[in-house]
C-alpha cells in the first residue's frame, strides 16, 4: 500500500511538471525577451561595446605619458675594434698600464662584453601637452559610450519594427483563413442555391473563382510571414531562432505631445547628437595639444650600467643622470600636425551642425507620421465598421435572392480590404510612436514595454 502511495505521488508530481513545462511553451514570445536577446548577441551592439573598451585603452595609454619609463637591457657583443676594446676595458675596470701600448692601441685583441643596463625616463614638463591628450582620450571615451547607447536604441527600434511586422503578417494570415472559411461557406451556400433552382451556374463559378483568389491572398500571407520571422531573427542577431507564438497585435492608443517638447526632449536625449559633442571637445583637446607641442618640453633622464667580461665574472658599474630641455627650433611638422587638426576640428563642427538640422527633421517627420498614423487608425476603424455592417446587410439579402453573388462578393471584398486597412494601420501607429521615441532619443528598452 506505501509503495503504491508513493508511486501515485510520483505521477502526480511528474503530471504537474510536465503541465508547467507546457505552460511555459504556450507562453507568447514577449517585445521585451526579443529586446533582450537582440542587444545581447547582436553583431552592432557588440561592436560598440569594443569601443568602448578600446576608447578606455586609449585614455590609459594616454595617461601613461605621466609614468616614469624604465627597461633592462641585457647587451651581448665582441670585437677588436681599437675604440671598443678601449672602451670596454675602461668600462670592466680591467684597464692596465700594458693596455697604453701603442701596439695594444693599434691593433687590441678581441674582447668580449657582457652589459646589463638599467635605463629610465621622466617626462617632467611638455608644456601641458600630455594633460590635453588625457582631455581628448576621456571625451572620446565618453563618445563612444554615447555612440554605444545610440547604437543599442537603433537595435532596439529595428527590433521593435520587425516584432511588429511578424505580429501584422500574422494577423494578415488569421484573416486571410477566415476569408477562405468565408468562402468555402459561400461556395457551399451557391451549391444550394443552384440545386434549388435560385440562381445559375454562374453564380457558383464565381464562388469558386472568389474561393481560389482567398486561398492566393492566404498563400501570400504566409510567405509574408516567413519573410518577417526573418527579418527579426536579423534585427535579434539570431539566425537560428525559430518561430513562435506571440502576443497578437492590438491596437493602443499612445500619449501625444507637441513638437516643441519633442525637439527638447531630441536635444537633451539623442545619444548619437551626444556623441558627435563629445568628439567635438575631443578634437577641441587634440587642437590644443598640437598647438602646445610647439613649446619646451623638459625630461630626466638615468643610466645604470655593469659592463663584464664574461656572464658571471665581476665588472665595473658606471651611472649617467641628467635633465633635458629641448626646444624645437623648426618645428615645420608639429605646425603642419597644428594646421591638421585644426582642420578636423572644423569638419567635426561642421558635423554637429548638420547632426543637429538631421534631428530637426527626423524629429519633425517622426511627428508628422505620428500625427498621420493616428488619424489612419481611426479612419481604418470606422470604415471597418461600415464594411462589416454593408456586408451583412448584402448576406442577409442574398440568403433571402434579393441580392445576386456579384453583389456579394464586391461587398466582401470591399470589408476584407477594409481588415486589411485597419490591421496595417494599426501596424502603423505602433511603429510610427517607436519611431518618434527613436527620434526623440527616449526608446529604451523600458519604454519598448509600452509597446505590448
Amino acid at each position: 500500500m506505501n509503495q503504491r502511495i508513493h508511486f501515485q505521488a510520483i505521477l502526480l508530481l511528474v503530471a504537474a511538471s510536465l503541465t508547467v513545462m507546457g505552460l511555459r511553451a504556450q507562453q507568447p514570445f514577449t517585445l521585451h525577451e526579443a529586446i533582450a536577446q537582440a542587444l545581447h548577441q547582436n553583431p552592432e551592439a557588440t561592436a560598440a561595446k569594443a569601443s568602448i573598451a578600446e576608447a578606455h585603452a586609449g585614455t590609459s595609454l594616454a595617461r601613461s605619458a605621466l609614468l616614469p619609463q624604465v627597461s633592462f637591457t641585457e647587451d651581448i657583443s665582441r670585437g677588436d675594434d681599437p675604440v671598443y676594446a678601449f672602451g670596454m676595458r675602461l668600462r670592466q675596470q680591467r684597464f692596465t698600464q700594458a693596455d697604453f701600448a701603442v701596439s695594444a692601441l693599434n691593433q687590441p685583441d678581441s674582447i668580449g662584453n657582457f652589459s646589463s643596463r638599467i635605463a629610465g625616463g621622466w617626462q617632467l614638463f611638455d608644456s601641458l601637452v600630455t594633460e590635453r591628450r588625457i582631455t581628448g582620450a576621456r571625451k572620446m571615451e565618453q563618445s563612444a559610450a554615447s555612440q554605444a547607447g545610440a547604437v543599442d536604441q537603433k537595435t532596439v527600434f529595428s527590433v521593435v519594427a520587425a516584432y511588429q511586422q511578424v505580429l501584422y503578417a500574422e494577423r494578415s494570415v488569421a484573416t486571410a483563413k477566415r476569408e477562405v472559411e468565408s468562402a468555402e461557406a459561400l461556395l457551399r451556400s451557391a451549391d444550394d442555391h443552384v440545386k434549388a433552382g435560385l440562381v445559375v451556374e454562374s453564380d457558383r463559378m464565381a464562388a469558386l473563382v472568389n474561393l481560389a483568389a482567398c486561398k492566393q491572398t492566404l498563400i501570400a500571407a504566409e510567405g509574408d510571414r516567413e519573410m518577417a520571422w526573418a527579418g527579426l531573427r536579423l534585427a535579434m542577431g539570431a539566425p537560428e531562432f525559430e518561430a513562435t507564438t506571440l502576443a497578437p497585435i492590438e491596437p493602443r492608443n499612445y500619449p501625444a505631445s507637441t513638437l516643441a517638447d519633442e525637439m527638447v526632449l531630441a536635444a537633451k536625449n539623442r545619444k548619437d547628437l551626444a556623441a558627435i559633442g563629445e568628439a567635438s571637445q575631443a578634437q577641441a583637446a587634440a587642437t590644443s595639444a598640437a598647438k602646445l607641442a610647439l613649446g619646451p618640453h623638459v625630461n630626466a633622464y638615468g643610466n645604470w650600467e655593469n659592463d663584464r667580461n664574461t656572464l658571471t665574472s665581476s665588472g665595473g658599474t658606471n651611472w649617467v643622470a641628467g635633465v633635458q630641455i629641448c626646444i624645437d627650433l623648426q618645428p615645420f611638422p608639429k605646425r603642419a600636425q597644428l594646421s591638421a587638426q585644426q582642420a578636423a576640428k572644423t569638419r567635426v563642427d561642421a558635423q554637429m551642425e548638420s547632426y543637429r538640422q538631421q534631428m530637426r527633421m527626423q524629429v519633425s517627420q517622426a511627428h508628422t507620421q505620428r500625427t498621420v498614423a493616428v488619424q489612419s487608425m481611426l479612419t481604418a476603424q470606422a470604415a471597418v465598421e461600415q464594411a462589416t455592417e454593408g456586408l451583412r446587410i448584402v448576406k442577409n439579402r442574398y440568403d433571402a435572392g434579393l441580392a445576386n453573388i456579384t453583389d456579394l462578393l464586391r461587398a466582401e471584398d470591399a470589408e476584407r480590404a477594409s481588415q486589411t486597412n485597419y490591421w496595417r494601420a494599426v501596424y502603423g501607429n505602433t511603429v510610427a510612436y517607436a519611431q518618434l521615441l527613436f527620434a526623440t532619443g527616449t526608446l529604451t528598452p523600458e519604454a519598448a514595454e509600452v509597446l505590448q
